[in-house]
This record gives structure tokens, sequence and C-alpha cells, in this order.
């Protein structure tokens, strides 16, 4: 039986038109933040997507486009330009449905 560990779903609405990076190799990422809210309240999610949802996300996605996303939590670190260490959690989508 497959458990299911680290998954979330989100549905809400897109805060900015998606960052689209091409990389040498063809690949495509798209980064954006998705809102959604409850009870009154709005909380803000760091999303990215590759590949053919990347691609999906570039022609449909706009700011305050309605999505339903699937995914799975992701944490990573960077470095800052004053070169102090960054840690974010976002949301890698495997799924994504325009509404």
């Amino acid at each position: 039986m497959q458990t299911m560990k680290n998954n979330i779903t989100l549905i809400g609405n897109m805060g900015s038109d998606a960052q689209i990076t091409n990389f040498e190799n063809g690949a495509k990422v798209a980064r954006f933040q998705i809102a959604t809210s409850e009870s009154g309240k709005t909380q803000w999610h760091k999303v990215f997507a590759w590949g053919n949802i990347a691609q999906f996300i570039e022609s449909y996605g706009r700011k305050g486009k309605e999505l339903a996303i699937h995914g799975r939590l992701v944490k990573r670190t960077y470095l800052n330009k004053s070169g102090k260490q960054q840690f974010v959690t976002e949301v890698e989508v495997k799924h994504v449905i325009g509404l």
C-alpha cells in the first residue's frame, strides 16, 4: 500500500504572473505565489513547477487566476545578496487544474 506522506493540496489565486526560467538543457521552471483564504485570513504559499506543468502555468496562469494544485512540501536553503543563509519552504506542484 502506498503511503500518503508529504502531500499538500491547495485551492487559491495566483498573487502575480509566474516567473519563468528556461535552462540550456530545455528544462523550464515556473515560480509564483498562491493565496488561500480561510475564515477571512489569507495565507501566501511559495510554489514552483517543472516541465509540462510549468508550461501550463506560463500559458494559463496570470495574477488573480484561480488554481487547484497538488504536490509536496520542499525545504531548501540559499544565500541572499549579503551572503546570509536563508531557509524557505515551498510547494513543488505535481498536478494543477485551472479553475
